[in-house]
């Protein structure tokens, strides 16, 4: 039934502005635009869509984080938490060790969204075994 994440959407204020965060942060820019009003991103080992909307679409408008928190996989949890708060990125939830070596952390970004990321070896496995088919 579900087979995996299609679009994650966060939300701004300043499309412009979240539009040169996420650039900085993941190292290329949006590839689709719909002008005054979304941005996507793919990122990562499958091409996943980080998509950026204007607040104003919100269905549930808030001022403070809410929403789940969608763990990115990186390849060093500490280094993705100091990078993310040299961009202005506050912590949200610190390092946490999970156990069988999953750890995780999250913060949020400078436009009130919750961003999670995790060390995650089943991810790793499975991309292992999808390269090797």
């Amino acid at each position: 039934m579900l087979r995996g994440f299609a679009t994650v959407n966060y939300f701004a204020d300043d499309l412009d502005a979240a539009r040169k965060w996420y650039a900085e942060l993941l190292g290329v820019d949006a590839y689709f635009e719909v002008p005054g009003g979304y941005i996507e991103f793919r990122i990562g080992d499958y091409s996943d869509e980080l998509g950026i909307v204007q607040r104003a679409y919100q269905p549930h408008p808030t001022e403070k984080p809410a929403g789940e928190v969608i763990y990115w996989a990186v390849d060093d949890v500490r280094a993705t938490l100091d990078r993310l708060l040299a961009l202005g990125a506050t912590e949200h939830q610190p390092i946490t060790t999970r156990g069988d070596g999953f750890v995780t952390a999250s913060v949020v970004d400078p436009f009130g969204n919750m961003l999670g990321f995790m060390y995650n070896q089943h991810y790793l496995d499975i991309l292992r075994e999808r390269a090797t088919d």
